[in-house]
């Protein structure tokens, strides 16, 4: 059974040091209760921060935590308070949490601290290589770790390696607002699988992909030179059997065994049967909206005064970051406001919150679960919240009414609950009193429905699916026949080449011998690939054929000085070694003047597209558009042209992030065929890009050699990576007919 590293800002211990003494106890909260058991019962190692900086651990006491790391199967990362500081409280918690959460007047951008964040990453990495082994699976966790993927993946090119995010993942037009966006995306699709909790945060992150590196987006896989990436929704659950059992055994305490707080809400039930107790658990944090919650309460109680001295919000905030200036400011804020309310409306017997700034114990929490009839959940903006899947999970009698913002992850698999929007505090107050009038049928009906789905889809199932299919993306195979040129299948190739007389390449321009650029004239030669085509003509028997869907004027201008064949416009021209131009086909332009107005249409309506004209076809350029819009207008003028142009002995050519209209029974691959006629060729050797270069690949010989340039659907028997390859290739030919003399041997 292969090994599981999991990876996260912090490991699931709380380790404390008191007079030189060592204490460590198991975390509480978010990813480290989600994981424990997973964590417990599979084979696995966690690697994390420890919660201590190096200045707070004597040097004597080091190896000891890394001893009681070890012993809970971690591996406890060490950093200095400056490194902390910059990564953590700096980039991680005022850069990038406050901008996935949509609060962007909270976002800092400082480049000190990014320099941090990723010297940080590098160093989790680092520890997550000196601890991997061949076959382990990697899963990173969260935002504090964006960068680790490719850093891992730097180092072990073939490892196999989970990212889940558990916060939202923001729109496009708010992610785009991050100075370092690529090299955060970058990071990110070093995974093999990447996990949100909703397919919300899933569609930003791909439309981010798209817009902002402009890979090839195809439902819910990345299709990078030599990987393809796939992503997907793992909605969190809870360890249900622990909740359940937990309150299941507090329903059986004693009289004078309860908890000193279960006491004071027993109490509080026998003095007033019939009043509700409201629930409200939180990290203190601008995220969760409690501000918001206490001032719809506060409205409710204005709206619906009726239930004076018969409700009450029972809130308990959880210390968090409180050296962060904003989250200060928000503790004043909810501390003023829980002063006011229980000041306007408190009575000699009465107030109206009971307001906890502290940690509570898990018994503690059972108590509050099991003992508040309401839980109201309010987040302004979460990734998902487990609190309302804990308090589900604790209602054994199926009563009990929850409450739940839209804006949580959690709310797309609880629409049982009743659903709100954190900002309406007129829908908060409806639905308070709609669930205080609430039947107990109707409570349980939803309950019950709510339950099986949680415990059905608990966090063991939740960490299960996500490592079978990060599994499975060890088997996922391009679907196409097509291999990687492999040190093995290059020294073949070149002893074939080396064997065989009369050969002729194929070479496509764009996209195969140059990147591809914003505008089609600035993609001109450089130096070194003039040089290499020029030493490639030169082999004895070796014919050299540039098939490109340029014009003929450009094509002919850049490549005048060297010896080379060109066909142009796709098979339309042809210039043969030292002669002019000359047609190659029968065709006709004198439909251009009807269809260019029909492209110039969806020019004005797609801002970053234009036309290209050639001297018998037409161009229309998408590369610069929004990846979606432009294939969206793609599609349609698509429709629109092969509407119009139907009988007219014309066709549209889908290439890469282009439509050309042209005379049917124009392509590359007849131009070929026209070549291979002449002369008995045994080595046939093609490369290129996109579809136009697919017809190249049918209608050549089963013999010829047939390279696709990028991972994609192909008929090609190889593929390479990139243009960089392609021309490394090019000139391995060269070299091979230098020597061809000495045998190929493979490197050691």
């Amino acid at each position: 059974m292969n090994r599981t590293i999991i990876i996260s800002n912090r490991l699931p211990l709380q380790i404390t040091i008191d007079d030189q003494k060592l204490d460590v106890t198991p975390s509480v909260g978010g990813l480290a209760t989600g994981l424990k058991s997973f964590h417990r019962d599979g084979d696995s190692v966690w690697i994390g921060w420890s919660g201590l900086t190096k200045e707070e651990i004597p040097d004597n006491l080091l190896p000891e935590v890394e001893k009681k790391a070890r012993e809970e199967a971690c591996i406890a990362v060490n950093f200095t308070a400056e490194e902390i500081d910059g990564f953590y409280y700096g980039f991680s918690n005022r850069s990038i949490w406050p901008l996935f959460h949509y609060f962007m007047e909270f976002t800092e951008w400082d480049a000190d601290k990014w320099e941090i964040y990723k010297s940080v990453n590098q160093k989790y990495a680092d520890v997550v290589i000196e601890n991997y082994r061949e076959g382990d699976n990697i899963w990173v966790h969260d935002y504090q770790l964006l960068l680790v993927p490719q850093m891992i993946r730097d180092k072990e090119p073939n490892a196999s390696i989970g990212f889940f995010n558990h916060i939202p993942f923001p729109s496009y037009e708010v992610f785009r607002t991050v100075p370092w966006r690529e090299e955060i995306l970058k990071g990110m699709l070093g995974a093999n699988l990447i996990g949100f909790h909703t397919f919300d945060y899933e569609r930003h992150f791909l439309s981010s992909v798209s817009r902002i590196l402009r890979h090839q987006v195809q439902f819910n896989e990345v299709s990078l030179p030599d990987r393809i990436i796939k992503v997907d929704s793992f909605p969190m659950g809870i360890d249900y059997d622990k909740f359940e059992q937990a309150a299941l055994k507090h329903r059986e305490v004693t009289a004078g065994k309860e908890s000193e707080l279960q006491r004071r809400l027993n109490h509080h039930r026998q003095k007033s049967p019939d009043s509700k107790l409201i629930l409200s658990i939180d990290r203190l944090d601008y995220t969760k909206g409690i501000a918001n919650r206490i001032r719809a309460f506060e409205y409710f109680l204005e709206k619906y005064p009726e239930y004076i001295e018969n409700i009450r919000l029972v809130m308990l905030a959880v210390p968090s970051r409180s050296n962060v200036p904003q989250y200060q400011l928000l503790k004043r804020e909810i501390d003023e406001l829980v002063g006011r309310i229980n000041g306007k409306f408190a009575t000699v017997n009465w107030i109206p919150i009971w307001y906890f700034y502290r940690s509570m114990p898990f018994e503690n929490l059972i108590d509050l679960y099991t003992s508040c009839n309401i839980a109201l959940i309010t987040p302004i903006r979460d990734g998902m919240n487990l609190v309302a899947k804990e308090y589900i999970a604790t209602r054994t009698d199926q009563t009990g009414v929850l409450i739940l913002s839209e804006m949580a992850g959690a709310f797309h698999e609880m629409n049982e609950a009743l659903i709100i929007n954190p900002n309406d505090f007129e829908q908060i107050a409806n639905a308070i009193q709609q669930a205080i009038k609430m039947p107990k049928e109707e409570q349980v009906r939803r309950n019950t429905i709510l339950q099986k789905r949680l415990k059905r889809y608990s966090v063991e199932k939740w960490a299960d699916d996500f490592m079978t299919a990060l599994e499975r993306t060890r088997e996922i195979k391009p679907a196409f026949k097509a291999k990687r040129i492999s040190e093995d299948v290059e020294n073949k190739i070149l002893k074939r080449f080396q064997d065989t007389r009369n050969r002729i390449f194929f070479l496509d321009y764009d996209g195969t011998l140059v990147n591809f650029v914003d505008k089609p004239e600035n993609a001109r030669p450089d130096p070194e690939l003039l040089e290499l085509i020029t030493t490639l003509t030169k082999l004895k028997k070796t014919k050299v054929v540039l098939i490109s869907g340029r014009d003929k004027e450009t094509l002919g201008t850049w490549w005048q000085d060297v010896p080379v064949e060109l066909i142009a416009e796709h098979g339309v021209w042809v210039r043969k070694t030292g002669k002019e131009w000359q047609l190659n086909e029968n065709v006709h332009n004198d439909w251009m003047e009807n269809v260019r107005p029909v492209i110039e249409t969806f020019c004005d309506r797609t801002p970053g597209t234009f036309i290209e004209e050639k001297n018998y076809s037409l161009a229309w350029h998408y590369r610069k558009a929004d990846p979606e819009l432009g294939e969206i207008r793609a599609n349609e003028l698509s429709n629109v042209l092969k509407e119009l142009i139907s009988n007219h002995g014309l066709s549209v050519l889908e290439g890469n992030k282009v439509l050309e209209i042209k005379s049917s029974g124009v392509n590359k691959g007849k131009a070929a065929g026209k070549l291979l006629l002449k002369r008995n060729f045994e080595f046939i050797f093609a490369i290129g890009d996109d579809w136009t270069d697919e017809v190249l690949f049918k209608e050549l010989p089963n013999s010829a050699i047939t390279v696709k340039v990028g991972l994609k659907k192909t008929v090609a028997n190889f593929f390479v990576n990139e243009t960089s390859q392609v021309r490394s290739l090019l000139n391995k030919f060269i070299e091979a007919d230098r020597n061809k003399e000495k045998p190929i041997e493979k490197k050691a």
